[in-house]
């Protein structure tokens, strides 16, 4: 949008991207081991420019493990301060599909809480437990590695 103001070039860039928890009613959680660096994620991806976050979610959870889902409400917003990448994470529900490896995961998993506390590095974990907490969505800050609130 051109509002007329003029805006320095070397603003800060960020990046947006959106992910699925999507949870079944065994309260497990659908994730993915990534298939470029073997870590377990929910899945997800960038925003394309003209694309709704919900939209993205519902893309990237199909293409990334075959499952197709509702987007429902949004249950955080996660930043990693390094990469200046922006996640919003939406809970979902199961509409269709089978889970199965894609060209992007190399394995896909229904796993328990106790499993994401153990396999995936606490940024992205939190993100599937505060999904399942209730109450407003969380505001998160982390490095890629650790969360720093």
């Amino acid at each position: 949008m051109n509002d007329g103001r003029s805006y320095p070039s070397d603003l800060p860039r960020h990046s947006v991207s959106a992910g699925g928890a999507v949870v079944r009613d065994d309260g497990r959680f659908l994730v993915i081991k990534r298939r470029d660096n073997g870590a377990w994620v929910q899945p997800g991806g960038v925003v394309e420019l003209a694309e709704d976050p919900r939209e993205t979610v519902v893309r990237e959870v199909l293409e990334e493990t075959g499952v197709r889902v509702e987007a429902g409400e949004l249950t955080g917003v996660y930043k990693n301060m390094k990469r200046g990448v922006v996640s919003l994470v939406f809970r979902c529900r199961v509409v269709g599909g089978e889970a199965h490896p894609t060209d992007e995961a190399v394995e896909v998993a229904w796993l328990t809480t106790d499993d994401v506390r153990a396999l995936m590095a606490e940024p992205f974990a939190v993100r599937l437990l505060d999904s399942v907490a209730g109450g407003a969505p969380a505001v998160r800050t982390h490095d890629g590695h650790d969360l720093l609130d």
